[in-house]
Parts: C-alpha cells; sequence; structure tokens
C-alpha cells in the first residue's frame, strides 16, 4: 500500500528524523538510507536528520552513519528502510522515537510500525525512495549525493540490471537520477571492484562448487576458509552471484559458517521461487533471492535436497 501522503504528512510534523536500515547492510539497505536522509537534508533544512547503525567501512563511500544519543530519540520520527522485520533493524533504538515507518520492498510477513509503506513489486528500496521523492518533487529537492546513494541501492539489488526484479520503471528511476548528477559508471566499477583475498575467495567458489544433476549449486566456505583469507563473514556476500554465471545453473545456495558453527544460508535462483525453502530454515526474503539459517551440516545438505526436489518437480 502506497502510504505517500501519510508519510509526507509524518515528516513534515516532525522536527527530528532518524533513519535506520537492517543488520549486514547491502548497497540497497545504505543507499536508500542515506538517500532518503540527504533529500530530507536538502529539502528541510531546519530539521535534524540522523542516519543510524553499524559502520560499515566498505560503504563509507555510500555515505557514514551518525552517532546520536539515546535522548534524540525523544519526540523524533523513526523511518526504517529496506527491513523485513523488526529483530532484523540494526540499532535497537529504533522503537524508542514517537513514531515509527516501516518502508521496504521484502515481503511483508512480518509487519512492523505505525505507519507502512510496503512494496514487494520493486527493485530495491532506493527505487521506492526515489518514487517518494518524485510525488512530491515540487516540495523536495534531490541532491547529488542523494542520486549517488539511491543509484548505487538499486545497481547492488539489481546486480547491475540483470535481476529479474528489473523492471522499465527500474530503468526509468536510473536514468532520471543520473540525470540528476548520479555517476553511474564510477558507481558500478566500485560495486564490481574486489579485493585480492576476495578474488583467492572466488577462486576457492569456483574449484570447491557441487552442481546436482537438476542445476542446483552449492558451496560452503567454513571458518578456516575465511580465517586463511583474512576475511570476514560479511565480506563474503561479494561471491554470491558467482555461481549464477554459470550457464546450466538453475538456482544456488552459499553456506557460510559463523563464529558458532551454524552457518548463514544465502539463496539465489533465475527462475524457481526460492524463499519457500528459506522459510522452512528460520528465513524468507523475495521469490529469488534469500537468505535463511542451517545449524549444522546435515541440515545444509537437507537444504540443496529441498531445493533439488523443488526444482526436480518444477521440470516435470
Amino acid at each position: 500500500m502506497e502510504n505517500y501522503n501519510s508519510i509526507m504528512n509524518a515528516i513534515k510534523k516532525y522536527s527530528r528524523i532518524i533513519i535506520h536500515r537492517h543488520q549486514r547492510p547491502d548497497p540497497d539497505a545504505i543507499g536508500s538510507q542515506v538517500g532518503l536522509a540527504e533529500i530530507l537534508r536538502s529539502s528541510f533544512p531546519y530539521k535534524e536528520i540522523f542516519v543510524v547503525g553499524k559502520d560499515i567501512p566498505e560503504f563509507d563511500w555510500i555515505g557514514q552513519m551518525d552517532e546520536i544519543d539515546n535522548s534524540l530519540y525523544d519526540d523524533a520520527l523513526v523511518v526504517v528502510t529496506d527491513t523485513a522485520n523488526a529483530p532484523r533493524v540494526d540499532d535497537r533504538r529504533f522503537n524508542m522515537g514517537d513514531m515509527l515507518i516501516k518502508i521496504d520492498h521484502h515481503p511483508d510477513d512480518e509487519p512492523y510500525g505505525d505507519l507502512s509503506w510496503v512494496d514487494d513489486q520493486a527493485s530495491s528500496c532506493s527505487e521506492m525512495i526515489y518514487r517518494f521523492y518524485q510525488r512530491f518533487a515540487k516540495q523536495l529537492k534531490l541532491p547529488q549525493q542523494a542520486a549517488n546513494a539511491l543509484f548505487a541501492g538499486i545497481v547492488g539489488d539489481t546486480g547491475r540490471f540483470m535481476y529479474p526484479a528489473t523492471t522499465p520503471q527500474t530503468m526509468l528511476v536510473a536514468g532520471a537520477l543520473m540525470a540528476a548528477g548520479a555517476d553511474a559508471a564510477a558507481i558500478c566499477r566500485r560495486e564490481d571492484e574486489i579485493t585480492l583475498p576476495l578474488a583467492k575467495l572466488s577462486a576457492f567458489v569456483y574449484q570447491h562448487l557441487a552442481i546436482t544433476d537438476h542445476g542446483i549449486a552449492y558451496v560452503t566456505l567454513d571458518k578456516e576458509t575465511l580465517n586463511q583469507l583474512q576475511l570476514t563473514e560479511a565480506e563474503t556476500s561479494a561471491v554470491v552471484p558467482l555461481p549464477g554465471k554459470i550457464a546450466n545453473v538453475v538456482a544456488w545456495v552459499i553456506f557460510v559458517q559463523q563464529e558458532d558453527g551454524r552457518f548463514r544460508v544465502r539463496l539465489r535462483s533465475k527462475g524457481p521461487s526460492i524463499n519457500g525453502v528459506a522459510k522452512k530454515h528460520h528465513g524468507g526474503g523475495h521469490p529469488m533471492a534469500s537468505g535463511a539459517k542451517a545449524a549444522n551440516k546435515a541440515e545444509t545438505q537437507q537444504i540443496v535436497s529441498e531445493l533439488d526436489q523443488l526444482v526436480s518437480q518444477q521440470l516435470k
């Protein structure tokens, strides 16, 4: 439901606005958060606008987080972008404000907030933020920093416009952001760059990737491998798209071992909807891009089996 007017009325009402996003952020989480903040800062210079959450150095080029005192949440409007459920919100103070708004593009399986705008057909939350700006273009300003942040978010969540969520509307928004000053070439290059340790991890993924007869690819990145390459679990997100480059791969899953021995599960698909499998394993997400958890190696094999069965049934 598009609550444009209600959201705009809340923005006008509050003199202090604090914007959150999800834990372990990706470019869309940071881009939508920072993009909205820069639009509001430029449009309402008399308001206090803050972005909060764990500082992620690799995304400092999109925007940096603010450190604020708890007292600033008194009588504040809090907006959470790109976050499907409340437990995933970064910085647990998000519910300390006077009013809470959720803006998101994931399936609305776990609603929260006093006001919610969810569009699970949007390519990204950054695309939604631009549409909000566009709706009130006579009242809002779109500075270049906001255009860069929103373009970065769209590029991240569409895989540089290769994922099925990319629509004609997405391309129109991307073009409008370029017209507003977004440096498309520089942003795409930046998101395509990897470090030498990530290049070595990419080689590991291809060398150890297993593929079932039905086109399910999977690989496990254990703690020992990450330690040897001096990589954190968060940095492994860069290699998630790699199995999808292989022609006969239909869907794929990357298991990343956590410090406690359990596994973070990243699932992707070129066609079959895989979020149903994710939901069976304490996860969820988009039909073609989801996340889940696995307690042990036995559960990781169970997930592979479920994906393989899912695809085999669709091929019949």
